[in-house]
């Protein structure tokens, strides 16, 4: 059948002409910071997704680089075998019908502003996720540039805004996995918003590629280490923010109050966020497994494990895919989320990818899968 792998000897031709005809045909992406971890795994996915074709890809600091010696993963794809990044050009990312920006946090802005107000664009940074211009300054030193559409489809009415909107922030990693655990209690009203804990762990692609002392393997291979401690981690307004929005409104409810110490675990990729909120009632504890079966049963990527098994990163390695679970702690009186994930995928580029065929109408799963490489 045409579009197939090109696998019969006799007929490969014909099937490979097929196969790279189908593809054109489809909508044409760019990926701005493409050589990065996340810009690496954007380029990963959609080279194997059946209906988009990689357009442009540019790197600030590596323009001229070949694409493959940062990436030599993507060696098999012949569009990117013997690329090379371009320069961060805006005239280079207009010809598309979506752009990627996996930047570093400021820059985004920078570039969004210099393209056309039409052009279809996901950033995978903090540029445009908050509302509260505040809450900007307090955590991020370039000026506020505002805010686009929140793109956590699953979360209530986001797909039909995703659907809605030419530019959509990705969220953070840390927030994905904080956000899908305690958004469903919040929104049942089974937990207080104002005393929300959350201890996360994340693997070392986290904190992008440019070298650091204290990611070499060395400082990192049997070690787990806390960071960022003490309320200063970015994540912290992205995620109180949108879990807000999820809280029953009534009056004098409190605010949503979040504590989140990040760690560094030795490992590439992979996020655990262990999420604990008190408990609204004593009763309360015996209905938050039905609300994450609620908002979860019909998702494609968010998956509630059966009861007794809790999530662990390596099932979810290089998949979109979420696992979670809950219980009540009685003793303290308190609900436990645990949520894993793979922080390049759905924590970063399958979660971006995820937008984009929601802005272009392609089928909401296209290019990407909910199993993981496990060992």
């Amino acid at each position: 059948m045409p579009g197939r792998s090109c696998i019969f000897m006799r007929y490969s031709e014909f099937y490979c002409m097929q196969e790279r005809g189908q593809r054109q045909m489809g909508a044409t992406v760019a990926v701005a910071g493409a050589s990065g971890y996340a810009g690496g795994e954007l380029l990963r996915l959609l080279a194997g997704h059946p209906d988009l074709q990689i357009g442009p890809v540019t790197a600030h600091g590596s323009a001229g680089t070949s694409v493959t010696a940062l990436h030599p993963q993507l060696t098999g794809y012949p569009g990117l075998r013997d690329s090379v990044f371009g320069p961060a050009d805006p005239a280079l990312l207009t010809d598309v019908d979506l752009l990627f920006t996996a930047l570093p946090h400021g820059e985004s802005a920078r570039l969004a502003a210099a393209l056309p107000a039409q052009l279809k664009i996901i950033d995978l940074a903090a540029d445009f996720r908050l509302a509260d211009p505040e809450a900007w300054t307090r955590y991020y030193p370039t000026p506020y540039a505002g805010r686009w559409t929140y793109g956590l489809p699953e979360l209530p009415g986001a797909r039909a805004a995703i659907t809605a909107s030419d530019r959509v922030a990705a969220p953070g990693c840390y927030a994905t996995a904080a956000i899908l655990a305690l958004a469903p209690l919040l929104a049942a009203g089974l937990v207080e918003p104002s005393d929300i804990v959350v201890v996360a762990a994340s693997g070392t692609s986290g904190a992008g590629r440019s070298p650091r002392p204290d990611l070499l393997a060395t400082e990192v291979m049997g070690s787990m280490s806390a960071y960022q401690v003490g309320g200063t981690h970015r994540h912290i307004p992205e995620i109180e923010q949108a879990l807000s929005a999820e809280r029953p409104v009534v009056p004098a409810s409190p605010p949503v109050t979040l504590s989140f110490t990040p760690t560094l675990a030795p490992m590439p990729r992979g996020i655990l966020a262990t999420c604990t909120a008190r408990l609204a009632s004593a009763g309360a504890g015996s209905a938050l497994r039905d609300a994450l079966a609620a908002a979860y049963d019909e998702e494609p990527f968010v998956h509630l494990l059966a009861e007794g098994r809790w999530p662990s990163t390596g099932p979810t390695a290089g998949s979109n895919a979420a696992h979670l679970q809950v219980a009540a702690d009685t003793h303290a009186g308190r609900a436990i989320a645990v949520c894993a994930l793979d922080n390049l995928v759905k924590g970063a580029a399958g979660q971006a990818i995820q937008i984009a065929n929601l802005m272009l109408g392609l089928p909401e799963t296209a290019g990407l899968t909910a199993y993981g490489v496990s060992p």
